[in-house]
């Protein structure tokens, strides 16, 4: 069992050897091999092997997280040798880690201390695509009420404005609102844009500020006009998509956006609420 002492003193070694190479966090195999407490560079290297199998079965690009470097060393008396390196990124430290034979009290701490860290990186991952959806939805929002206001001008009440909302949906999705909320399952009462994935949100973004532009510039008035407007707007988004391979109707449902919203806010909360206030007294 790892004293305390020696945990702290591993961490360190560990976070002093990583560097940062092109904006991408790595590690030396040569000098992890060390800190694993692998003396023959040829044992090390078939542990590398089963660490890039996990990877390629994982489905993740094995070069990118394995890359294959050469470094200079000292061989005796100012002479030197190349030879071959590895750079590993976080995810393939874990993955040789795990591969690793966990009696060795290093491989025993590296195994928690890259899936601890891994998992860090992929909660940061997940929460900056929560706050970009929730921003998205956000600006969706904003952007309707501007159309919404210059519909109004143009001679659309609050009514036909939801029609003609509604008119765009089912050109974007190629299904009319009660129908796609049915397929997504999205309760009948709610907005079909809290349970949109991001692109879909911004694709309703992009035609509902089209349709917002192309009234003003054109002088639309009056519903029939704007609604062909949006529906063409809705009909030109739906076809770059299909033509980048998404088809907005078959994209899965998100979680919906309030909840995530007031996740996030909790979360910012709890985090402003652990840190620390220095008190200044004057004497």
């Amino acid at each position: 069992m790892l004293k305390s002492e020696e945990i702290k003193a591993l961490f360190a070694q560990f976070e002093n050897v990583a560097a940062e190479i092109e904006g991408v966090e790595c590690w030396s195999a040569r000098e992890l091999q060390t800190l694993l407490g692998y003396t023959q560079w040829r044992n090390f290297v078939n542990i590398i092997d089963k660490a890039k199998d996990a990877c390629r079965n994982a489905g993740e690009n094995v070069q990118y997280h394995f890359a294959d470097v050469s470094k200079m060393v000292e061989i005796g008396s100012g002479a030197e040798k190349e030879i071959d390196d590895i750079l590993f990124t976080r995810y393939a430290c874990y993955l040789i880690a795990q591969n690793g034979d966990s009696r060795k009290e290093q491989i025993a701490f590296a195994q928690n201390y890259f899936a601890i860290q891994t998992r860090r990186a992929e909660i940061i991952e997940q929460r900056i695509l929560e706050i970009e959806r929730v921003e998205a939805r956000a600006k969706l929002r904003e952007t309707e009420k501007q159309l919404s206001g210059v519909l109004y001008e143009k001679g659309v009440d609050d009514k036909g404005f939801a029609i003609i909302r509604s008119k765009g949906d089912k050109a974007l999705f190629n299904l009319d609102t009660a129908r796609l909320k049915c397929k997504m399952g999205i309760p009948q009462s709610r907005p079909i844009a809290d349970f949109l994935p991001t692109v879909s949100i911004k694709a309703k973004d992009f035609a509902a500020a089209m349709t917002t532009e192309n009234v003003q510039i054109k002088d639309l008035y009056g519903a029939p006009a704007i609604e062909k407007e949006h529906i063409d707007n809705n009909l030109g988004v739906r076809k770059i998509m299909i033509e980048r391979g998404l088809v907005p109707e078959n994209l899965p449902p998100a979680e919906d956006v309030q909840k995530v919203e007031r996740r996030l806010k909790t979360e910012e909360k709890k985090a402003s609420s652990r840190i620390p206030t220095t008190k200044t007294s004057f004497s």
